[in-house]
């Protein structure tokens, strides 16, 4: 999660591109995740799916990450890996769901 957290957050800090950055870094971000579990995730709507749908929380993990290394020297992604962790668990949830499992009551 931390490295998916991070490639994210880099990619967008680093803007290699005139446009599609965000994008890019979604996608990629995604792929190291895919890479690293070993397997293709199963779910809908995907990570990048849910961020395009919602960006807020997203912008403010990239923000909290720029922030922290502006005012403290030191990268800190832990905002982005929260998120990235909520969106994941709602994507194996969907894929639970979608093969008759049933989620507790929160």
């Amino acid at each position: 999660m931390h490295l998916s957290a991070y490639v994210m957050w880099r990619l967008n800090w680093i803007h290699p591109f005139a446009d599609g950055n965000g994008r890019t870094s979604r996608i990629v971000s995604y792929l190291v995740l895919t890479v690293r579990s070993g397997f293709i995730l199963p779910g809908v709507p995907s990570i990048p799916d849910q961020i395009a749908s919602d960006r807020t929380g997203y912008f403010e993990a990239l923000d909290a990450a720029d922030a922290a290394l502006r005012h403290t020297g030191a990268m800190d992604v832990s905002k982005m890996e929260e998120l990235l962790a909520g969106m994941l668990a709602r994507q194996l949830a969907s894929f639970y769901e979608s093969v008759g499992g049933r989620l507790p009551e929160p």
